[in-house]
């Protein structure tokens, strides 16, 4: 690509009193990107994102966000990025109105909270405290207060976990909305067909190596190169499009 990266993690170690949960590891994250960072529970996932955020040091490498070194200039960076809280990150008793009014404060910026709602299907909630909330409406809510601070990069971390299939394919269009806005994402997940629907690249992490990156259908293409064929074929719709076609796309807020 001819353009900068507005990540760039070069050769990043990470010790645990003695245990190596990051092993030299390199890559590049492109503006407008959607971009997965994938590999089973305990790869190194959470910690190499959570260095990129600047919520933890590093043993040795580089990384940069928009430029700025995340040892020398990690103030600068939490200005320019989002990242996704869980729920514990939030007053269950404020509004949602509230909670956004409190985050604007936070980032010293004026926010139109009805709007920051309107954006994520939450307009009718305004008035509703955060712990009235179904679980997808939290996913939702939680997705718009990293907007807030209009950052350069957001961070989610599994965002479609224990979502129903509704609100899980319209969190997706919620995601690629943001990237159409300009935003770079970057996301974890365990689910791979959510990778390859939404993520133009991904990042394979195992025992805290990058043993795999590029896009979803090259990395298959390479795979079905070496022969591999599925051992049952694949219909041409599945349970969960029966589902969907059934019960609606609709967003369902219990």
């Amino acid at each position: 690509m001819d353009r900068d990266p507005v990540i760039k993690v070069d050769r990043l170690v990470k010790h645990y009193q003695g245990v190596q949960a990051v092993r030299d590891i390199s890559f590049e994250v492109f503006p407008g990107e959607i971009f997965g960072l994938l590999g089973p529970n305990g790869a190194g996932k959470t910690t190499t994102l959570e260095i990129i955020e600047t919520l933890r040091g590093k043993t040795s490498g580089k990384v940069h966000v928009a430029g700025f070194d995340t040892d020398r200039n990690p103030g600068e960076i939490k200005k320019l990025i989002g990242v996704q809280l869980q729920s514990a990150g939030y007053y269950p008793n404020l509004t949602l109105v509230e909670l956004i009014r409190l985050f604007s404060g936070l980032y010293n910026v004026d926010t139109d909270a009805n709007a920051m709602l309107r954006k994520v299907g939450l307009e009718d909630k305004e008035r509703a405290r955060y712990k009235q909330l179904s679980g997808g409406q939290k996913q939702r809510f939680s997705i718009a207060t990293t907007l807030i601070n209009r950052p350069v990069v957001v961070f989610l971390d599994e965002p479609t976990t224990g979502l129903d299939p509704q609100a899980r394919v319209n969190l997706w269009g919620l995601i690629r909305g943001i990237r159409e806005q300009g935003t770079t994402v970057v996301l974890t997940t365990h689910y791979m067909e959510e990778a390859e629907h939404l993520c133009d690249r991904v990042a394979i992490i195992e025992k805290g190596a990058v043993i795999a990156i590029d896009s979803p259908d090259k990395l298959i293409d390479n795979l079905v190169a070496t022969g591999f064929e599925r051992k049952k074929e694949m219909k041409k719709a599945s349970l969960e499009d029966v589902f969907l076609s059934l019960t609606g796309h609709k967003w369902r807020d219990e």
